[in-house]
């Protein structure tokens, strides 16, 4: 084992804010998250690493969401919810669940394009960048994970697009010759991905996908039983309530991003011990 992973989770627009107000806060109290070997991520999660990747500063991400700047709306209405659960929720095996979504949303046909999104949130980004980058994404028709990276020979922009795709709200995206839906589809952070790091600094939004799929929790445990240390971070109570139900409500999007920071503050001692020990 060796090196360190830095594995950021989706959770919507609200999700995102939260993780970019605990980012600032780890970063703020000396957590150096530059020292990842890799960034691994996931829908939101996705977003943000590519971007910090990128070299753009933990605490300029999270002002970006206090000022507004990052503001993203999304229309997600009742029936695809309904239909999202009904999918997600029709099995109680993992792989039938997944499957079950990935076919239902292929066969909900030409929906909203996720794309035009993704290339706004990424503010201009188009490479790969030269760091450790890691973007999870689910075969639509499979249900297995896999990972893209800068040898993929697939477009960062695609990569995140398919990693960002939610089931029934966009259309699968089409990268490699496969169609492609929400990384977060089986697991809102895949910390499996991880395996073989020593230090891992896991921020997961939502701790666990709908339906019958093992939460951040239990991938944590996992990668600790393999002998990695690690550090997870999910909303706490406070975090919850600022985050509320809806994590596209826009209205909550700055309490989220305050919130997170100031869950990080309260545990970036223990963080930073397990990150740099």
């Amino acid at each position: 084992m060796g090196g360190t992973a830095l594995v950021l989770g989706g959770g919507g627009p609200v999700g995102g804010a939260w993780l970019t107000g605990v980012l600032a806060g780890l970063a703020d109290g000396g957590v150096d998250l530059a020292r990842a070997d890799v960034v691994i991520g996931t829908s939101a999660g996705a977003v943000f690493g590519t971007r910090l990747a990128y070299g753009e500063p933990p605490r300029e991400l999270y002002e970006r969401q206090l000022s507004g700047a990052d503001r993203l709306v999304l229309s997600v209405t009742a029936a695809q919810t309904t239909r999202f659960l009904w999918a997600a929720l029709g099995s109680r095996d993992p792989e039938r669940s997944v499957r079950r979504l990935g076919r239902a949303a292929l066969a909900a046909g030409a929906g909203a394009d996720v794309l035009p999104l993704v290339r706004q949130v990424l503010r201009g980004v188009e490479e790969w960048p030269g760091v450790g980058l890691r973007i999870a994404a689910v075969d639509a028709r499979t249900g297995a994970v896999e990972a893209f990276d800068r040898d993929a020979k697939v477009a960062l922009v695609e990569a995140v697009a398919a990693s960002c795709a939610v089931p029934l709200v966009f259309s699968p995206v089409s990268v490699g010759g496969r169609r492609w839906i929400d990384g977060g589809s089986r697991s809102t952070a895949n910390l499996q991905l991880a395996r073989g790091y020593e230090r891992v600094l896991a921020v997961a939004p939502v701790a666990k996908a709908v339906g019958p799929h093992p939460g951040a929790e239990r991938q944590a445990a996992e990668l600790r039983a393999g002998g990695g240390a690690v550090s997870l971070l999910v909303p706490d109570a406070a975090s919850r309530r600022a985050m509320g139900r809806d994590l596209t409500s826009d209205a909550h999007r700055v309490g989220a991003a305050l919130a997170g920071r100031a869950q990080a503050e309260r545990v970036v001692e223990a963080v930073r011990g397990v990150w740099q020990g």
